[in-house]
C-alpha cells in the first residue's frame, strides 16, 4: 500500500479524475496532504489510507448525499509543516481552517482553483511570503478570509475587490505594506474588515460609505495619515472602529454623529486636533470611547453624559482644560475613566467614590482641593474601586482616615501632591492592595503599625515626605513585598530585623534617613535583591557579608561614617583580614638551612590579581593565534573571488574549491568597481567583532555593505550557514538592516547588506561638535526606532546578542537601523566565552546573566543592552569611562542621581536644557529598568515600545527642540 502511495505522490499534479466510481479522490488528497506534515499530538491517526471514505475522520465534514469532503477543520491541532498540493484533490471544499497552528511557507496561488471554497482561515500560523494576486482572480464564493497573525509581506492585492462576496477579511498582525487596494470599497457585502497591526500607509480614501452592511473596521497600529474619511458616517451599522495609532490628523468629521450603533470608538495615538464635539453625546450606544494621546484640547463635552451605555473612557494625554463635568455621574455604567496627563482644573468631585467605577485615572493634571471622604456610614461608596490614581496634582490637605473603606483597591497612588498630616491608621484595612505610593508629599508623623495588614502589598513608596518614627515591625508581614521605597525623611530606629524575612523584596532605599544600629545579618538571606540603598544614615557596625552585599555598590552605603567592611574600605574593630599562606617551606636559601625558609604571603587581592593576569595573557594568546589563522585563510580565498549575479544561483562549478556561491535575494550582484575591488581597503568603512565592513556600489546604482566575516574558524558548515542566511534575509523592518544576499566559500564568508549612509549612532554622539550636537527629539526618535527593531526581531524569535553603539546605524533622515543581529547563530553553539570575548567585545552592553552559566540567555540579555543604549544616548557618555583615578559605570552614576534627586542633570550638557523634563525623566527611568540585574525584572521590548509612545507626548507652546 505504502508502495502504491508513493507512487500516487509522483503522479498526483498531473493525475486525471478517475473513470472508477470507487477510487476516492478526498481519501488520496488529505493523506497526501497529511504525508508532508509533523503531527506531534497524534491529532490525524484516523486519518488511514485503507479507508474508502474520509468521512468519519476527525476534522472532516462531507456532503450527505454526495460524500464528498466539504469541509477541513484543524484549527489548533498543533500541525506544522507546508501546505501541500494533496488538498487540491478535495474538488467540493469549502471551508478551509487551519488556524492556530505552526504551518510554513508561502499561500499557494493554486487555492483559487476551488470554485467552492467559502472560508479560507490560515491565521495564527507562520506563514510567510506575499499574498498572490491570482488567489482572488477566481473568487465568487468566497465569504470569510483570515491570515491574522502570520509573517506576510508586500501588499494587499488589488484582486482582492473581485471577490464580491466577501464578508469578513482579516489580514492583522502581518507585516503587510503599502496602500489601501484603491477598490476595497466596492465589497458592498463587507461586514468585518480588519487589517490592524501591520505597516500599511497612505490616505485613507472616501468612499468606505459603499459599505453600507459594514460592522467592524480595524485599521489601528499602521501608518495611515490625512483625516479620517468624511463618508464614514454612512456606515450606519458600525459597532467597532479602531484606527489607534496611526498619524492620522484634523479634525472628527460630522458623519460620525450619524453612526447610532457604533459601541466601540478607538481614535487613540493619533495628532487629531481641535475640539470634541458636543455631538460625540448622540452615540448613546457607545460601550468604549479612546481618543487618548492625541492633541485635543478646549473641554471635556459635557454631552458625555447621555453616553449611559459608557463602560470605558479614556481621554488622556492631551489638552484639555477648565474641570471634569459633572454630567459624567450618569454614565451609570461606567468602569473605567482615564484623563490623565492633560491641564484639568477644579477640585477632586466627590462622585469618583459614589458610581462603582473600577479604575480611575486623574494623574499629571492641575486638580486642586482636598480627597472627598469615602464614607460607609453615609452608603455613599459602592464597593469595587481597585485602581484610584490622583498622582502629580495640587491636592492638599489629609489623606481621609476612612480611606480603609475603599477595601477592593489593588493600586493607590496619591504620590507628588501637597498632602499633609499622618498617614491614617485604615491603610491597614486594605488587604488587596498590591501597590501603595503616597510619596513626595508633606506627610508626617510616623509609619502606622498597622501597614502590616495590608498583607498584599507588593509596592510600597513613602519617600520624599517628612515622616518620623521607627520603621515598623509589623512591615515583614506584608510578605509579598518587592518594593520598599523610604528614602528623604526623617526616619529614625534600626532597620527591622524582619525585613529580612520578606523573602520577595528586590528593592530597598532607606537612604537620606536618620537610622541608626547595626543591619541584620540575616539580610543575606534576601536572594532577589537588585538594589538596598542605606545611605546618608547614622547606621554602624559591619556590613552583612555574604550574597546580594558581597557586590553592593559603595554609593549604596556612604555617609555612614560608623559603618566597617571591605565596600566602605573601614576595617572593623577586632577585625583583621586573614593572610592566605602558600608552601611556607617551598623556597630554601642556598645553604639549606631551615631558620632561612621563606613564606610566600599572599593576601586575597593579590591572588585575583594574579590570576586576572593569567587569564588575560591566556585570552591574548587565544585571540592571536585565532586571528591568524583566519587571516592566513582569507588571504589564501581572496585571490580566487569573482563574483557574479543571479538569485539562488551559483556563480561557478560546484566542485571547484576555488570559487564559492554568491546568492543575492532581490537583484543582482554586478559592482560597477569589479569584484577585484570589493575587499580594497580604501573602500573599508568600519570595523566590529565579526570582521571589516566595506562599501560598493552595484550596477543598478544601490550602494550595498560588505561585511567579510573573521570567524571563519568557527562557523558552521554550508549547509547551516545558508540556512542562517536565508531567514535573516526574511526579516525586514524599517529599523532593522536587511541582509541582500551572502557569498560562501569553505574558508570566506562575506554578507552582502544594505548600506547607511549616515554612520553609526556611536559617531553622532561622541564625533559631533556641540553645535550640531543630536537633539532631544532625534534621541527619542532614536530610542524608539531601536526598541520597534528589537521587538520585531524577538517577535521572529531572534536573539541579537551583540547590542552597542557602533551597531546602530543612522539613514539619512535620522532612522535608527540596528545592524549585525542574528550573526551569533552562525557559530556552532552559543558558548559564553565565544559570546563575551568574540561578540559582546564592548565593555558595559553585556547583561549580567552572561557571568552565571546557570542562568539562561533569553531576549532579556537584548533588552539589558537596550537598557544601557538608552542611557547613552541621553547621557552622551559611554557604558563604561575610565578618569584619571576612576572607573565611571554608566548605570551606576545615572542610578546614583536618581536617587539623589538629580536626574535631570544626567541629560547630555551639550543640550542646555533644550528638552522635555517629562519625556527625558521617565525615558532614563525606562532604562534602568531594562538595565535591571535581574533578568525577569526587565520589560519585554514589545512592553517597552508601548511604553515610549505612552511617554511621547507635545509641548503646547513650545517650539520644536533642536
Amino acid at each position: 500500500m505504502l508502495l502504491n502511495l508513493l507512487f500516487l505522490l509522483l503522479l498526483l499534479p498531473f493525475y486525471v479524475q478517475s473513470s472508477d466510481p470507487t477510487f476516492n479522490d478526498d481519501v488520496l488528497g488529505l493523506i497526501v496532504f497529511k504525508a508532508g506534515l509533523e503531527d506531534p499530538k497524534d491529532k490525524l491517526t484516523s486519518w488511514n489510507e485503507d479507508d474508502d471514505s474520509p468521512c468519519n475522520w476527525v476534522g472532516i465534514k462531507c456532503d450527505p448525499e454526495s460524500n464528498r469532503v466539504v469541509q477541513l477543520t484543524l484549527d489548533g491541532f498543533s500541525l506544522s509543516g507546508r501546505i501541500n498540493r494533496g488538498l487540491l484533490r478535495l474538488q467540493f471544499l469549502q471551508v478551509l481552517a487551519l488556524s492556530r497552528n505552526n504551518f510554513t511557507g508561502t499561500i499557494n496561488p493554486d487555492l483559487a482553483r476551488f470554485w467552492s471554497l467559502q472560508v479560507i482561515d490560515f491565521s495564527e500560523n507562520n506563514l510567510s511570503g506575499s499574498i498572490p494576486d491570482d488567489l482572488f482572480r477566481q473568487c465568487g464564493s468566497l465569504r470569510v478570509i483570515s491570515f491574522a497573525h502570520n509573517l506576510l509581506t508586500g501588499q494587499i492585492p488589488d484582486s482582492l475587490s473581485y471577490c464580491s462576496s466577501l464578508v469578513s477579511v482579516n489580514f492583522s498582525s502581518n507585516q503587510l505594506s503599502g496602500n489601501l487596494p484603491s477598490g476595497i470599497w466596492f465589497l458592498r457585502s463587507l461586514q468585518t474588515f480588519d487589517l490592524s497591526n501591520n505597516s500599511l500607509e497612505g490616505e485613507i480614501l472616501g468612499g468606505v460609505a459603499n459599505l453600507y452592511d459594514l460592522r467592524a473596521i480595524k485599521l489601528g497600529r499602521n501608518r495611515f495619515s490625512g483625516q479620517l474619511p468624511e463618508d464614514i458616517g454612512g456606515c450606519s451599522l458600525l459597532k467597532v472602529i479602531d484606527f489607534s495609532e496611526n498619524s492620522l490628523s484634523g479634525s472628527l468629521p460630522d458623519s460620525l454623529q450619524r453612526l447610532n450603533s457604533c459601541a466601540s470608538l478607538s481614535l487613540q495615538g493619533n495628532s487629531f486636533t481641535g475640539e470634541v464635539p458636543d455631538w460625540i453625546g448622540k452615540l448613546k450606544n457607545l460601550e468604549s470611547l479612546d481618543l487618548s494621546a492625541n492633541k485635543f484640547s478646549g473641554r471635556i463635552p459635557f454631552s458625555i453624559g447621555n453616553l449611559q451605555s459608557l463602560k470605558e473612557l479614556n481621554v488622556s494625554m492631551n489638552q484639555f482644560s477648565g474641570g471634569l463635568p459633572e454630567s459624567i455621574t450618569s454614565c451609570v455604567n461606567l468602569l473605567v475613566i482615564d484623563v490623565s496627563k492633560n491641564r484639568l482644573t477644579g477640585n477632586l468631585p466627590p462622585w469618583i467614590f459614589k458610581m462603582g467605577l473600577q479604575s480611575v485615572s486623574l494623574s499629571g493634571n492641575r486638580l486642586s482641593g482636598s480627597i472627598p471622604h469615602p464614607s460607609l456610614k453615609e452608603g455613599s461608596y459602592q464597593g469595587g474601586l481597585e485602581v484610584l490614581d490622583l498622582s502629580s496634582n495640587a491636592l492638599f490637605g489629609e489623606i481621609p482616615s476612612s480611606i480603609g473603606a475603599l477595601s477592593s483597591l489593588m493600586v493607590l497612588n496619591m504620590s507628588r501632591n501637597h498632602l499633609f498630616g499622618s498617614i491614617p491608621v485604615s491603610v491597614g484595612e486594605l488587604k488587596s492592595t498590591h501597590v501603595l505610593d503616597l510619596s513626595e508629599n508633606w506627610l508626617n508623623g510616623s509609619i502606622p503599625s498597622a501597614i502590616g495588614g495590608a498583607v498584599s502589598l507588593k509596592e510600597l513608596r513613602l519617600e520624599k515626605n517628612f515622616l518620623s518614627g521607627k520603621i515598623p515591625a509589623q512591615i515583614e508581614n506584608c510578605s509579598s513585598l518587592t518594593s520598599l521605597i523610604l528614602f528623604q525623611n526623617n526616619l529614625t530606629g534600626s532597620v527591622p530585623s524582619g525585613i529580612a524575612n520578606l523573602s520577595k523584596l528586590q528593592y530597598v532605599d532607606l537612604s537620606l534617613n536618620h537610622l541608626s544600629g547595626s543591619l541584620p545579618k540575616e539580610l543575606t538571606n534576601l536572594s532577589h535583591l537588585v538594589s538596598f540603598n542605606i545611605s546618608h544614615n547614622h547606621l554602624q557596625g559591619e556590613l552583612p557579608v555574604g550574597g546580594f552585599f558581597n557586590t553592593i555598590a559603595f554609593s549604596s552605603v556612604n555617609g555612614n561614617p560608623s559603618l566597617c567592611g571591605s565596600v566602605v574600605n573601614r576595617s572593623c574593630p577586632g577585625v583583621h583580614p586573614k593572610p592566605i599562606v602558600l608552601n611556607p617551606n617551598s623556597s630554601n636559601s642556598s645553604n639549606g638551612s631551615p631558620n632561612h625558609h621563606r613564606k610566600i604571603v599572599l593576601s586575597i587581592s593579590a591572588l585575583i590579581a594574579i590570576g586576572a593576569a593569567a587569564f588575560i595573557a591566556i585570552g591574548v594568546v587565544a585571540i592571536t593565534v585565532l586571528n591568524i589563522r583566519v587571516r592566513t585563510s582569507m588571504s589564501r580565498a581572496a585571490a580566487a573571488l569573482a563574483l557574479s549575479g543571479g538569485e539562488d544561483y551559483s556563480c561557478s562549478p560546484s566542485k571547484d574549491p576555488n570559487y564559492g556561491k554568491l546568492v543575492m535575494f532581490s537583484g543582482d550582484a554586478e559592482f560597477v568597481a569589479g569584484s577585484e575591488a570589493l575587499l580594497n581597503k580604501d573602500c573599508e568603512i568600519g570595523r566590529g567583532g565579526f570582521g571589516v565592513v566595506y562599501r560598493t556600489i552595484l550596477q543598478d546604482g544601490r550602494s550595498v555593505a560588505i561585511k567579510k566575516l573573521s570567524v571563519s574558524g568557527l562557523i558552521k558548515s554550508q549547509e547551516d550557514f545558508e540556512r542562517e542566511m536565508k531567514k535573516l534575509g526574511k526579516i525586514r523592518h524599517d529599523n532593522l538592516v536587511a541582509l541582500e544576499g551572502y557569498y560562501w566559500t569553505p574558508s570566506l564568508q562575506l554578507l552582502i547588506c544594505e548600506y547607511v549612509s549616515d554612520g553609526s549612532l556611536y559617531k553622532h554622539l561622541y564625533d559631533g561638535t556641540s553645535r550640531n550636537c543630536v537633539s532631544w527629539r532625534q534621541r527619542f526618535n532614536i530610542i524608539l526606532g531601536m526598541a520597534k527593531g528589537l521587538a520585531h526581531l524577538h517577535r521572529m524569535d531572534m536573539i541579537h546578542y551583540n547590542l552597542k553603539s557602533t551597531n546602530v546605524l543612522i539613514d539619512s533622515s535620522g532612522e535608527p537601523k540596528i545592524g549585525d543581529f542574528g550573526l551569533a547563530r552562525l557559530l556552532p553553539t552559543l558558548d559564553r566565552c565565544i559570546l563575551s570575548s568574540k561578540i559582546q567585545s564592548a565593555l558595559g552592553y553585556m547583561a549580567p546573566e552572561f557571568a552565571c552559566r546557570t542562568v539562561k540567555i533569553t531576549e532579556k540579555c537584548d533588552v539589558y543592552g537596550f537598557g544601557i543604549l538608552v542611557l547613552e544616548v541621553v547621557t552622551g557618555k559611554r557604558p563604561v569611562e575610565y578618569m584619571e583615578d576612576d572607573v565611571v559605570v554608566l548605570c551606576d552614576m545615572v542610578r546614583g542621581a536618581l536617587e539623589d534627586g538629580r536626574v535631570e542633570d544626567c541629560v547630555d550638557g551639550r543640550l542646555r536644557g533644550n528638552f522635555p523634563a517629562d519625556e527625558a525623566i521617565p525615558v532614563i527611568k525606562l532604562g534602568l529598568i531594562c538595565a535591571s540585574q535581574v533578568p525577569s525584572n526587565r520589560p519585554d521590548m514589545e512592553e517597552v515600545v508601548n511604553i515610549l509612545e505612552l511617554i511621547q507626548c507635545p509641548l503646547e507652546g513650545q517650539e520644536e527642540l533642536v
